[in-house]
């Protein structure tokens, strides 16, 4: 299978950051995009220097830590929101402008739809007389009338952009919709496409991993999946259906537990425990059929092995468990059961379990304990 022709760029310290109650330091800006580099993370979306004078030094400082990693910034359709990009010293400057009805009218009162492309079209040129890349960016793209969003795309070509971002503002999209559109779109435009999705309706990660099949060539990520309302696509999500169905390896998988812990940590935002990849049950096992079958080929009960993501396998004992899960975990601990406490154990932990205890490393010596005077 060739790879799919694709890279990343993740968004967590901008689009994540407008998470509500969320505003990451410095310091742990810097962390996350070290840890991001380390990852192999092609580009860092590193903040909106307009926002604030602190925020542009944080971006600055992002773009002069020597990361791999090309620095990226945020800034609206004007030429200040431009230069600051070019002050913070970024390789790329993503320039959005809204493309839908809805939005144009709502932003851009009175004016028409020319007037708007006349007065944004000409900042591709000026950053990239100052030597930044540019990302043109067409904002609700999704609810944009196809043939003006192809005319803009076609203007901001001319105009020299180096990518083409298709934003689902709204997170509106289904996969098989992201499929079309993107196809059609991979079709007609002359520079490559990104895909900027995000999870109003839990397909962000659907839709992103679709449209890089389709040919989207930049996938816009968070960590986590964090972002405004329902957040954006989940970086760890992405680059694990990339490795297993986009034949793409050249991300380091293993720092993405440690990357989402510390994202957790920085944010407040708890995770799921059963999130996908990096949740405390991704890797988790409790029935008895699924154990006795990872006990001899771990392939048959996951799709991946922890190790690949810097996690660890664990089997938790509840009522679904049986007997090869209880004598593997009671044999880990150092223990050693006859037969009838075998049975007693196994038989008191689905007791618990019904009764909604969960069965700790404690609660589960107690009951060995239990066994070994009862059936001595």
């Amino acid at each position: 299978m060739k790879p799919w022709n694709v890279e990343i760029c993740d968004v967590t310290l901008r689009d994540g950051e407008q998470t509500p109650g969320v505003c990451f330091s410095c310091e742990e800006k810097a962390d996350i995009s070290r840890m991001l580099d380390a990852v192999g993370v092609e580009v860092i979306e590193a903040g909106f220097p307009s926002v604030s004078p602190n925020e542009k030094h944080c971006v600055k400082t992002i773009a002069n830590l020597g990361l791999e990693a090309r620095v990226c910034c945020l800034a609206r359709a004007k030429e200040s929101d431009v230069s600051d990009a070019i002050d913070a010293d970024v390789d790329m400057v993503s320039i959005f402008v809204a493309t839908s009805d809805l939005h144009m009218r709502i932003k851009f009162k009175g004016k028409t739809k020319e007037q708007v492309l006349d007065a944004t079209l000409p900042l591709i040129d000026y950053a990239h007389d100052h030597g930044v890349q540019v990302r043109f960016a067409a904002e609700d793209a999704s609810r944009t009338d196809p043939a003006f969003l192809k005319q803009v795309f076609a203007m901001a070509s001319g105009h020299g952009a180096d990518l083409l971002s298709y934003a689902d503002t709204v997170g509106c999209l289904t996969p098989l919709q992201m499929y079309r559109i993107m196809t059609d779109l991979v079709a007609t435009v002359q520079r490559p496409l990104c895909a900027h999705c995000h999870n109003d309706m839990g397909c962000a990660v659907a839709n992103t991993i679709t449209a890089a099949e389709a040919g989207a060539f930049q996938l816009h990520t968070t960590v986590n999946g964090i972002g405004e309302r329902a957040g954006n696509a989940a970086l760890e999500e992405v680059l694990i259906a990339l490795r297993t169905g986009g034949g793409v390896d050249r991300y380091d998988l293993t720092h993405l537990t440690k990357l989402s812990k510390m994202v957790e940590q920085y944010s407040g935002i708890r995770l799921p425990r059963n999130k996908p990849v990096v949740g405390e049950l991704a890797f988790s096992h409790e029935s008895g059929i699924h154990i006795a079958a990872i006990l001899e080929d771990p392939r048959s009960y996951e799709n991946f092995p922890p190790e690949l993501v810097g996690a660890e396998r664990r089997f938790i004992l509840g009522k679904h468990s049986g007997r090869k899960a209880l004598e593997y975990i009671v044999s880990s601990m150092g223990c050693e059961l006859t037969e009838p406490q075998i049975c007693k154990v196994l038989e008191n932990v689905k007791k618990h379990s019904e009764q909604k205890c969960t069965i700790t490393p404690d609660v589960l010596r107690t009951l060995i304990r239990k066994a070994q005077e009862e059936n001595g």
